[in-house]
């Protein structure tokens, strides 16, 4: 069903995430109102982080790592 194992931890962590914070009902319900309405990931990142240097980014990911650590079976490079 997914390419690689990255993709598939990465799945499974986003969905116990949305499991655990919204619910089972409510996850089910995000998830089919993103698919039912067109939701466009590409389009709505475009803008996302306009604003920040590599950098930037790069920092912000070092530090969601150290608060959140790396989900399950991701290989940290």
């Amino acid at each position: 069903m997914y390419r690689d194992v990255h993709t598939a931890a990465i799945m499974s962590a986003g969905m116990k995430l949305l499991r655990e914070n919204l619910g089972v009902l409510e996850a089910e319900i995000f998830v089919t109102t993103l698919k039912n309405t067109g939701f466009d990931y590409t389009q709505w990142r475009q803008g996302l982080w306009e604003d920040l240097t590599i950098d930037d980014i790069f920092l912000k990911a070092a530090n969601a790592e150290e608060k959140h650590g790396v989900p399950d079976r991701v290989v940290k490079m």
